[in-house]
């Protein structure tokens, strides 16, 4: 991805000197199938116990690298800032920017406490994207999605978690829990994951049609990540067995699908993952 001296957001909160102690229990989302994964890309994070404030320690090798990537970080989230205020002008609507939140270990959010092992996630309650960077370093790492792109698509998954809070699909969703079964609610939740896939893969149209920053090679990275996390793909690992009526992000072959929608299209119109349910 073609982003070094491009504009950096200014809507992202540096709080990596300092992160909230503290445990988390409870389930919810989280719970699901492992904590680490079944978090990522989501913005449930159940009940919380906090307590204290601890320091993270990083070499100096390491603090270098992850101001790198917290500067790659703070561009991609300007550019999805580009591609929303567009489209949103487009429909007559001003698209208000999310803020991203950087940590170590803990962070305190509207949503509660949650931890580097849940994994990237979006909060409707304060509007913010949450981000721990040594995320980056476990998708390339464990689950073998490598490349620049492959984070891109992450934060634009958040950042269209966000925008389907603005359109009041996250709300709807939200308060199907406790009206229907566990195992209707999972299949809600994998209908909103699909579509934030989808507006990921809308980012990357625009990132690649009109701001000419995709390079050869990055939509296959996008994609390798969406397969990493696909409930089938985490359940296996996990596991050893997939059950799905427990899929709450959907299938490696889905997630690959909705995000190539979106990229395809271009446009929020041909995203309704929900086109065969009534909300």
């Amino acid at each position: 991805m073609l982003w070094r001296g491009r504009r950096g957001s200014e809507n992202v909160e540096d709080r990596r000197g300092m992160s909230t102690g503290g445990i988390i229990t409870g389930g919810g989302v989280l719970g699901i199938v492992i904590y680490l994964l079944n978090a990522f890309l989501t913005g449930d994070s159940g009940p919380l116990l906090t307590s204290g404030f601890q320091k993270s320690n990083l070499t100096t090798e390491q603090q270098a690298s992850e101001d790198t990537m917290a500067e790659f970080v703070s561009v991609v989230l300007a550019e999805t800032e580009d591609v929303w205020t567009s489209i949103f002008n487009q429909k007559n609507s001003s698209y208000a920017k999310p803020n991203l939140v950087l940590f170590h270990n803990l962070v305190e959010s509207n949503c509660g406490t949650a931890s580097t092992a849940s994994g990237p996630f979006y909060c409707p309650a304060d509007e913010k994207v949450y981000i721990d960077l040594s995320f980056y370093h476990e998708l390339r790492n464990r689950f073998h999605a490598s490349g620049d792109f492959a984070m891109a698509y992450v934060i634009a998954h958040e950042v269209g978690h966000h925008v389907q809070n603005l359109l009041g699909i996250s709300e709807k969703v939200a308060r199907m829990r406790g009206r229907v079964s566990e195992k209707e609610y999972n299949r809600y939740s994998v209908m909103l994951e699909l579509q934030a896939d989808y507006l990921a893969g809308v980012w990357a149209h625009f990132a690649d049609k009109e701001k000419s920053i995709v390079e050869e090679g990055d939509i296959d990275e996008a994609l390798r990540a969406a397969s990493a996390v696909g409930d089938d793909n985490i359940q296996k690992q996990a596991q050893g067995y997939i059950v799905p009526d427990a899929f709450t992000h959907g299938t490696s072959a889905q997630r690959q699908e909705w995000f190539q929608r979106g990229y395809r299209y271009g446009d929020i119109e041909h995203g309704n993952t929900f086109e065969s349910s009534t909300l």
